[in-house]
């Protein structure tokens, strides 16, 4: 280790000389009141001050108090200003212990991975809905093969006998073709339920038909149109019913309507005719029907209409097959 000088050592003259004139100034002349022994003041320097320890400095000189501290004297920095030991330079200071390295934590062990979840069942595919079965077709008449191109059952023709008693007189000439047995107009009317209106509704016709007719196993039905739309199977019907019934040898009665500008031959073209005729017959090479007229209008008895002309009159009512 190195030391400093005058680090606990001797004191330098000159600071020793300063501090004795300080406390002991000179005479008169400019000397000094007291000798300076020849012994060595004992001195502390610290950070540049001399600081006395109490030894006396004048040989032969009472002892001067003084006190436990004596102010520090500053000492010029050029005679000799003694630095406070530094630490040695060579020498660094012990280092301090590093600290022990911690002990790695334990690992934490991975938690354990979860099981996959069972897949879901797969719904059952739906199976499919089944289809809306096909609306039923408007049934169709069965299709008659006529047993002759042309065929009319013989009857026995009357003509009306008032203004309102179509519906009798063509419901009697239907009877002819079955039976010799045949009631007076008046008779009929009645039995019908026909008014100075007339004949409302062809149902009172067949009715009046079938009861005529009881017991012979011959019966008629009502085809009630009742003003719907004319279709192409309402048409074919009535085709099918004439074939078949008068290849039976059985008239029909059909309730029509005739208008300005599709009327049978012979009708007064300005006015609008509620009517009922008989149906007699069939052509079958060119689809007409022959029909029996209890009006005779223009004098016409009977005449031929084609199967969609009579359709047509026949559409806002309808007819005994």
């Amino acid at each position: 280790m190195h030391k400093h000088r005058n680090a606990g050592g001797h004191t330098p003259k000159a600071a020793i000389r300063a501090l004795v004139d300080r406390f002991h100034p000179k005479s008169g002349g400019g000397a000094p009141s007291c000798k300076v022994s020849g012994k060595v003041l004992s001195a502390v320097v610290v950070g540049g001050a001399i600081m006395a320890v109490g030894h006396p400095l004048v040989a032969g000189a009472a002892p001067v108090p003084a006190p436990a501290h004596v102010r520090a004297a500053h000492v010029n920095a050029a005679d000799a200003a003694v630095q406070a030991p530094a630490a040695p330079l060579d020498q660094a200071a012990p280092a301090a212990p590093a600290a022990p390295a911690a002990a790695p934590a334990p690992a934490v062990p991975p938690a354990p991975e979860a099981p996959p979840a069972p897949e879901a069942p797969l719904a059952p595919a739906a199976s499919p809905a089944p289809a809306a079965p096909p609306a039923p077709a408007a049934p169709r008449a069965p299709e008659v093969v006529p047993q002759a191109v042309s065929k009319s059952v013989p009857v026995d023709y009357q003509a009306q006998q008032t203004s309102y008693w179509c519906g009798p007189t063509a419901t009697r000439i239907a009877l002819s073709s079955i039976t010799d047995k045949l009631p007076d107009q008046g008779s009929i009317a009645t039995d019908l339920g026909t008014t100075e209106n007339g004949t409302d509704h062809i149902g009172q016709v067949v009715d009046g038909l079938n009861r005529e007719l009881e017991g012979t196993g011959i019966h008629y039905v009502t085809r009630d149109w009742g003003d719907r739309p004319l279709i192409p199977e309402m048409t074919q019907q009535l085709w099918s019913d004439t074939v078949r019934n008068i290849d039976a040898g059985k008239a029909m009665v059909a309730n029509i309507v005739a208008k300005p500008g599709n009327q049978p031959p012979g009708y007064p073209s300005s006015e609008t005719i509620y009517h009922y005729v008989a149906i007699v017959g069939y052509n079958a090479a060119d689809k007409t029907v022959h029909i029996s007229d209890p009006a005779r209008f223009s004098g016409i008895e009977d005449y031929w209409l084609s199967l969609d002309q009579i359709a047509s009159l026949i559409q806002p009512k309808g007819y005994a097959a």
